[in-house]
């Protein structure tokens, strides 16, 4: 960095000029730092995806469909005015390749019929019922429903409307099974799901308590009969920069997180958890947004408060695609899903900040939370900060235009490329679409994120701060969707060898 010219300041406008070359060094510093952070996970995730690609010829998955000691599994799917779409996802789930399940479908209070769909689409009949009371819940089971024609694994409660967490505490109040699959009502899940995501617990059932799968963005996939058959990069650009950040943020980060110990997210679209001990730390915390991160890190904390140490137990990540869910596909959607993501990792980070820097909490207390504190909580209030100190530097002569285009490189460029490698990254894993078209607009994706995507999230991100910080009323969390229509398949030409 260089201080345009010779001119010296005095006064107030001296000390603003020393304090904005200051402020634009850090933030230079900043974007560095938080892009080789995402870095090194990349790498991390790299190192687990060759071990894991080496293995999947032995993954053993048909084996597990047909042995007895396949653990059992509950999915509890919550459903909140999604009568449009419920039946078929349901009949998605009950199709899954797995040996014993059910599927818990918690109807939180809906007002568009969802009941009355599933009951026509599946003959349900109301039942007696007495629920379990192993965790708390707010609104009160009013009917339990089961299919009248036959042996169907399926399970429909009504309740009072109480939010999402609410009612995936109904589930586990009602879950039969020693491991909980909590899935969103709008997922669609592979065949091979369950299956993927329960490998761990048959791996190592004296450890692992925990195991998060993949979702990928289905915009733009053909879709039939429930599951995604061929996967496809979005058309818009809106969707084409989300599968970037997903496979940056959400695939790669959270596999390096996962190879070292300290994954504190598993996404509420697919999840598995073993039911004794999220019973034993009271389920889900109804009062946070973000409440699948919540419970991932209150785990943590129980489990170390239990005398546990890194490697007593395990939280781990499942890298196949396995789970997909539609992207926002716009800005407004995407604004409110930002600000709620935002709202919930700030109100973990407050209600957990004794574990940050604790070495009680090993990786977790010591790695990964101040690198979610550092990196994502205060990334929107660095990056629109810097948005405003550099251009204000220039003008006042606190910095040149040579330090303007090193802030452009360490801010953008270098996370441009960081975007890039995760695309390599997962196109080398996994060759997942099948077209050269879609290869190339993950790419454009990716340099494309920087321009107007990176600066409205960020905003919004800085929205959902304030919304955590001053308590602003929860809401349940819909979004508008497009839906998942049949799309004309590949013309042979266009495939990738």
């Amino acid at each position: 960095m260089s201080v345009a010219g010779a001119q010296t300041w005095d006064g107030p406008l001296g000390a603003l000029h020393d304090v904005i070359t200051v402020c634009d060094a850090a933030v230079i510093l900043y974007f560095l730092a938080v892009n080789t952070g995402y870095l090194v996970l990349i790498l991390l995730a790299l190192a687990e995806l060759v071990r894991r690609t080496r293995r999947a010829p032995f993954a053993g998955h048909e084996d597990a469909a047909g042995s007895a000691f396949t653990p059992p599994i509950s999915v509890i799917m919550p459903a909140y005015n999604e009568a449009a779409g419920i039946t078929e996802a349901v009949r998605a789930m009950l199709l899954l390749h797995y040996p014993v399940f059910e599927v818990v479908v918690v109807d939180d209070g809906s007002t568009d019929g969802t009941l009355d769909a599933l009951t026509d689409a599946f003959d349900l009949a109301e039942v007696e019922h007495v629920v379990p009371e192993d965790v708390p819940v707010r609104g009160a089971v009013s009917s339990l429903h089961l299919p009248a024609g036959g042996p169907v694994p399926l399970v429909v409660a009504r309740k009072a409307n109480g939010g999402k967490a609410d009612a995936l505490n109904v589930g586990i109040n009602l879950a039969r099974y020693p491991l909980l699959c909590m899935v969103d009502a709008d997922s669609i899940l592979d065949s091979q799901a369950l299956l993927a995501v329960a490998k761990p617990f048959s791996d190592d059932p004296l450890r692992v308590v925990a195991s998060g799968g993949v979702v990928g963005i289905a915009n733009g996939c053909t879709v039939e009969a429930g599951r995604v058959v061929e996967a496809h990069v979005p058309t818009d650009l809106l969707g084409r920069t989300q599968v970037v950040e997903y496979l940056r943020g959400f695939f790669l980060g959270r596999t390096g997180w996962s190879k070292v110990g300290g994954l504190l997210i598993i996404a509420g679209a697919f999840g598995l958890f073993r039911r004794d001990v999220v019973v034993a730390v009271g389920g889900m915390d109804p009062d946070c947004v973000g409440e699948d991160a919540e419970l991932v890190v209150r785990l943590h904390r129980h489990l170390r408060a239990q005398g546990h140490r890194h490697g007593d137990y395990r939280i781990v990540f499942v890298t196949e695609p396995i789970s997909w869910s539609e992207a926002p596909s716009s800005l407004r959607v995407l604004g409110r899903q930002r600000r709620r993501w935002q709202r919930g990792l700030t109100e973990i980070l407050l209600k957990h900040r004794r574990m940050i820097g604790n070495p009680r909490y090993g990786r977790v207390g010591l790695m990964a939370l101040p690198f979610y504190l550092l990196f994502e909580l205060m990334a929107p209030l660095v990056e629109l900060a810097g948005l405003v100190l550099v251009p204000l530097g220039v003008l006042i002569g606190a910095v040149d235009t040579e330090f303007l285009w090193l802030f452009l490189l360490a801010a953008y460029a270098y996370a441009m490329v960081v975007s890039l490698v995760s695309v390599a990254v997962e196109e080398y894993a996994y060759h997942r679409f099948s077209r050269w078209r879609d290869v190339w607009g993950a790419f454009v994706g990716a340099a494309v994120e920087n321009v107007g995507y990176r600066q409205f999230t960020a905003w919004w991100r800085l929205r959902g701060m304030w919304d955590a910080l001053h308590r602003a009323p929860q809401v349940w969390g819909a979004m508008t969707r497009s839906g998942f229509g049949p799309r004309e398949r590949v013309r042979e030409g266009d495939r990738r060898p």
